[in-house]
């Protein structure tokens, strides 16, 4: 009875230990590859429990995500032969888990390597047709874009899929930087003087037109000052001559008080003595009484 047990319980040994090589797991986040005595059997698998021959099948997995490969800075030379210093990373995927594990027999570290190579290959490329200027800041998205679908080309005989080429930054070593640096104050400081000589020719030009309009305006003012003088200067010659014809003698007295006006008050406190007598004196003459004569210009009007 208890030999019987004992090859019982060893035959359900063996079965659990040929059952559990008769099913693998397959988990979402994995690409699995089912191998016949190290030959490539089947590849297409769904994430879900399967079966294999034991002793005779072997599976291999490997992680099915997105992995991301974090490149060594390299120098990379550009078109104007100066050295740039380049970090970039690559983000990667298995597409096909039997071509990986044909050409890499399933060694990440590996195809790292082989992608990393093909990085470096590309930037080399590109750099090697652009200005530093182009790479720092002009073409840096178009370098990325290509880089990813050159890349990816490449990269499809291996069975891997690039999804992305990033460069995380681009720098210059000193003695470049100095030189760069003393090129681009140079350039802006030959932008600053041309926009200064630019702005004073315009502020030239201004100030001339703005003294063009200045005279202009002045002599139209003038001419019409004049104009306006003139026409009043006739204005009041007409209106003296049309009182003067009115009343003569009346004029005359006017003309001759405005006269002594403006002669006795010049000089101040000054004393003038002189005789009365002559046409501009006439009226400071008691004789003949101021129109008395009948036939003098100065004759007394008669009253109605």
């Amino acid at each position: 009875m208890s030999k019987s047990f004992s090859i019982l319980a060893a035959l359900l040994v063996v079965l659990l230990i040929i059952g559990s090589q008769s099913v693998f797991m397959v988990d979402e986040r994995e690409r699995a590859l089912l191998l016949w005595l190290g030959k490539i059997e089947r590849a297409d698998f769904e994430p879900g429990l399967h079966f294999k021959v034991p002793f005779f099948n072997s599976v291999r997995k490997f992680d099915g995500r997105i992995l991301t490969l974090d490149a060594e800075a390299e120098r990379y030379l550009t078109v104007e032969k100066k050295n740039v210093i380049v970090d970039s990373f690559v983000m990667w995927r298995i597409s096909d888990v039997a071509q990986y594990y044909r050409s890499m027999t399933g060694d990440e570290s590996r195809a790292a390597l082989r992608l990393s190579q093909i990085i470096k290959d590309g930037l080399r490329s590109e750099f090697g047709r652009r200005s530093i200027q182009e790479v720092v800041s002009g073409e840096r998205a178009l370098i990325m874009e290509t880089m990813a679908r050159r890349a990816n080309n490449q990269a499809k005989e291996f069975g891997i899929t690039i999804a992305d080429v990033r460069i995380k930054r681009i720098d210059l070593p000193k003695d470049v930087s100095d030189s760069v640096y003393a090129r681009m104050e140079a350039e802006r400081q030959r932008v600053a003087s041309e926009l200064r000589s630019q702005g004073a020719e315009t502020a030239e030009r201004i100030r001339s037109e703005a003294d063009r309009q200045r005279t202009i305006i002045l002599a139209n003012a003038k001419k019409e000052a004049e104009n306006i003088r003139g026409a009043g200067d006739a204005m009041a010659t007409k209106v003296y001559a049309e009182t003067f014809g009115r009343d003569p003698q009346f004029y005359a007295l006017y003309r001759s008080l405005s006269a002594y006006r403006k002669v006795f008050a010049e000089g101040g406190n000054n004393l003038l003595l002189l005789e009365p007598k002559g046409e501009f004196f006439r009226f400071f003459n008691p004789k003949p009484e101021f129109g008395s004569e009948p036939n003098s210009k100065f004759a007394k009007p008669e009253l109605e």
